[in-house]
């Protein structure tokens, strides 16, 4: 079974979607708290199933389109057994000009990994439940990670980051899986 059936059978909306090129509608905290609630509980219950069937060392996020809500509401779970991040409303109010490539993989649209240059910081802004505006800084891969997530609340696929000329490569010529990214530690 293909990489990108799989994750259609594990409910993850596929590339094609017109959810996934939309912006997500923001939730008006906290006077939608339990919209926003049912929507965090649900990504928390399709990363589960998703993370029984296939392993992510690198961590892993989902965003609510990719699970057919068109909400601007998502979830990172990091490498390493962190806690999970959840991300309402979030934008990203800053960045470093520094940046470095990685490959990324997308659950909607499993079948590829591509090459996308990311910032090495971003600062996040995200609502809280209770309605106040949290502010965050994330480094290296975490940033890589939420900012991949607060793309697709965007309407964006990470294609749309790479480089012209560069295409996704088959997951099969992918050589790196399992492996963690690598930053230098200046």
């Amino acid at each position: 079974m293909r990489p990108s059936q799989r994750m259609r059978d594990l409910g993850v909306v596929q590339q094609g979607a017109a959810i996934l090129t939309e912006p997500a509608r923001a939730f008006d905290l906290p006077t939608e708290r339990d919209e926003a609630e049912r929507a965090v509980d649900e990504l928390f219950a399709a990363m589960d199933r998703i993370g029984q069937v296939h392993p992510f060392a690198k961590g892993m996020g989902l965003a609510a389109p990719q699970i057919g809500f068109a909400r601007s509401a998502a979830v990172v779970q990091p490498p390493d057994d962190e806690p999970a991040i959840i991300l309402l409303n979030p934008r990203i109010i800053g960045h470093s000009d520094g940046t470095d490539e990685h490959y990324e993989g997308c659950l909607s649209f499993f079948d590829v990994r591509g090459l996308v240059p990311r910032p090495v910081k971003i600062t996040v802004e995200t609502t809280a439940q209770t309605g106040e505006t949290v502010t965050t800084v994330y480094e290296r891969g975490l940033a890589r990670l939420i900012h991949h997530e607060v793309d697709h609340l965007a309407g964006l696929l990470y294609t749309a980051r790479m480089k012209a000329g560069v295409d996704p490569i088959p997951v099969e010529l992918y050589r790196q899986t399992g492996q963690a990214w690598a930053y230098d530690q200046s």
